[in-house]
């Protein structure tokens, strides 16, 4: 091949990330963080299939197997993996079902303030006025307000049931996505893209909707993966306390709760679904530093 042709011939196409206008490798994650999502898979799995591999009813009493220690313990029986508890109950089964309760009430609760303070921030930022003062009034109130002490008050006084507890997770941490997502679409109305939708008559549901949210979304996504643990820890410091879910449903916040009576005698009762919260919100919050790295610019 001629020195011409070969000034002549195209250049080599570059990867999909150069060309996005991301560094090579931007996306690659490290070894830690490799951990912590094949951990959350994990929990994900066990989470959605807890009904299918729980070896015995998680409300099955047995007041002869009441008390018995794990398997690699000498003292422990055939068919129960992880011991009983006090009413000899399997802990593995009754782990399972609190993973997916606790998991579920944190994702739901997680999404409704994601969602509530979302509408609240954008309403705050295009109506402006007496609107935003109150809006960010009550940000203000609930950042200043620690929130388990506002929980424990409203079931103290209202009771507790199932739908009230998961209001109360829906309220945790709204006031973070309503600030957060009034300062980003301030700052995205007066973009060039915003502006130019503005001139040509686009209405606010289809400014918002449309154009303004899908580009202020990723650091809302962020957020949300750093509320997620802050939600279980919620959900597991109430049912801890007896004001969370009642049985006989359970909860990973329950089993803990129950288990304090034994921390000396039958440890495993506390621990091991102590050591479950304990991977699941850690993992959570490592993906949540590496994914805020990789989503906001002002990180990288």
């Amino acid at each position: 091949m001629s020195a011409e042709t070969a000034d002549n011939a195209a250049p080599a196409p570059k990867p999909a990330a150069a060309r996005a206008g991301r560094p090579v490798g931007a996306w690659r994650m490290p070894l830690l963080v490799r951990i912590a999502a094949a951990i959350l898979v994990l929990v994900s799995f066990v989470a959605l299939l807890a009904p299918l591999l729980t070896p015995y009813g998680y409300e099955e009493t047995n007041l002869l197997y009441r008390l018995k220690p794990p398997f690699w313990s000498s003292l422990s029986i055939e068919g129960h993996l992880l011991g009983t508890d006090k009413l000899g109950r399997d802990l593995l089964s009754r782990l399972l079902i609190a993973t997916q309760v606790s998991l579920a009430l944190a994702l739901l609760g997680t999404l409704i303030g994601a969602v509530l303070g979302t509408f609240l921030g954008i309403l705050a930022a295009h109506r402006g006025g007496w609107v935003d003062e109150v809006v960010m009034m009550l940000v203000d109130w609930q950042a200043a307000m620690p929130f388990l002490i506002i929980a424990l008050a409203v079931l103290a006084f209202l009771g507790n049931n199932f739908y009230l507890f998961l209001a109360l997770m829906g309220l945790a941490g709204w006031e973070t996505y309503a600030r957060l997502t009034r300062s980003l679409v301030l700052s995205a109305r007066e973009q060039g893209y915003a502006v130019a939708v503005r001139a040509l008559g686009a209405r606010p549901l289809r400014l918002y909707g449309r154009h303004i949210l899908p580009n202020v979304m990723g650091p809302l996504i962020v957020q949300l993966t750093l509320n997620f643990p802050q939600t279980i820890l919620l959900e597991t410091s109430l049912s801890f306390l007896g004001l969370g879910i009642q049985p006989p449903l359970t909860s990973l916040g329950q089993m803990l709760g129950d288990g304090r009576d034994y921390l000396l005698t039958a440890w495993w009762l506390a621990v091991l679904p102590g050591g479950v919260i304990f991977l699941t919100t850690l993992s959570m919050s490592l993906f949540g530093d590496w994914l805020r790295t990789r989503l906001d610019p002002t990180q990288r």
